[in-house]
């Protein structure tokens, strides 16, 4: 897949050059979190309430401790956003991650088919006490490709299965439903779940783009820790009441696409174009018109950067760690050196005063192409 685009180079220097400078700073004090699992005396809200410290190393999700920036797995064997890479390439940055404080990792079955799971599994073997695995069920397979949604109850079993293999383990710390299948109440997809939970299978439920409502529906019938769906800079529609469900219930937001698939991380321009068999073609946000649009979103990062010393990519993270203590985003990347530049967001912080000055300036730019707030109230 080749895309064709251009960068901002005075801009980008300036922003390596800050970077670099802190590199090498990461890691002092930064330590891998130990585990929690899914009995504790204290309750998820309670948790949630107390604020937990960045610095800390750890954010809680529900009743699972994490590290505050996860590592997203997508396309480092799939080849969903770039070719398929060598498992010896990735290997080395997903160990590397681990090296540099990172507890929390994020798959799926579909990704791949298959193969980011088996990545995932191989990599973190021998560190698998030390680290949170996420993986995704959800849906059916046909030679080799997705083909359409399945969470009836014998399927999710045979799911789990499979990721137990390819996972190398004999549990997932965190089992999602990736989409609701609309033919199976989402009541008894958790009622599976909590018997997988029970069996020791899985040691947490989680949920991926639904609505309050079905968050509240699954939540009853078994504890849900995580809620994955996409949140940036751009992407906002999951301030609409979704954010503010999870707080309620004491469970944990994960945004994927948290740079908003590289564009916060200053990777595009407004001259940027992508061939045809790109996955970037089909992004509604990545449109000529939408790009040009969404750099005044990426001026603003910039200039915040600039005031904080920091990457455009490390001022979208930080902004979102900001917004509540119980997000954690999982940002993905196929280089050791990005991972690194991430968890530099750790070190940046912003006053009240700040984040409405910031959010102020946001709120002022035109968004095309995104999320209308009202879907957020209907399971994607």
């Amino acid at each position: 897949m080749k895309k064709k685009h251009t960068t901002t180079d005075q801009s980008i220097q300036l922003n390596r050059r800050n970077f670099l400078s802190k590199s090498a700073l990461l890691g002092v004090g930064m330590t891998a979190a130990p585990m929690a699992f899914a009995n504790t005396e204290t309750t998820a809200s309670e948790k949630l309430t107390k604020e937990p410290s960045v610095k800390e190393g750890k954010r809680m999700l529900g009743s699972l401790e994490v590290s505050p920036i996860g590592l997203g797995c997508m396309s480092m064997k799939s080849g969903s956003y770039n070719p398929p890479l060598d498992k010896q390439e990735m290997i080395p940055v997903i160990r590397g991650a681990v090296d540099a404080g990172v507890t929390f990792f994020d798959t799926a079955e579909v990704y791949g088919p298959f193969t980011d799971e088996e990545l995932v599994g191989e990599a973190l073997a021998p560190v698998r006490n030390d680290v949170v695995i996420a993986s995704k069920f959800g849906f059916d397979f046909s030679d080799g490709n997705r083909s359409g949604r399945n969470s009836r109850p014998d399927h999710i079993r045979n799911a789990v299965e499979g990721m137990l293999k390819r996972l190398r383990t004999d549990r997932i710390d965190l089992l999602y439903l990736h989409r609701l299948d609309p033919n199976v109440p989402v009541e008894e997809v958790a009622g599976v779940v909590k018997d997988l939970i029970k069996e020791g299978k899985a040691l947490h439920f989680g949920l991926s783009e639904v609505s309050p409502v079905t968050i509240r529906k699954a939540h009853a019938e078994q504890k849900v820790a995580a809620l994955q769906s996409e949140y940036s800079l751009i992407q906002r529609a999951l301030e609409n009441e979704v954010i503010d469900t999870c707080g309620e219930l004491g469970i944990g937001f994960v945004p994927w696409g948290p740079v908003c698939r590289g564009f916060l991380g200053d990777k595009f321009n407004e001259f940027s174009r992508f061939s045809d068999d790109s996955r970037f073609v089909a992004v509604p946000y990545f449109t000529p018109e939408a790009i040009k649009a969404h750099m005044e979103v990426l001026k603003l990062v910039r200039e915040w950067g600039r005031k904080k010393d920091a990457t455009p990519a490390q001022i979208s993270l930080a902004w979102l760690l900001a917004q509540k203590p119980f997000i954690v985003p999982i940002p993905g990347t196929t280089k050791l050196h990005r991972v690194k530049e991430n968890q530099g967001a750790l070190d940046i912080s912003f006053t009240d005063s700040e984040l409405k000055e910031f959010r102020t300036a946001l709120e002022k730019i035109p968004l095309v192409g995104v999320r209308g707030p009202e879907t957020a109230l209907i399971d994607q």
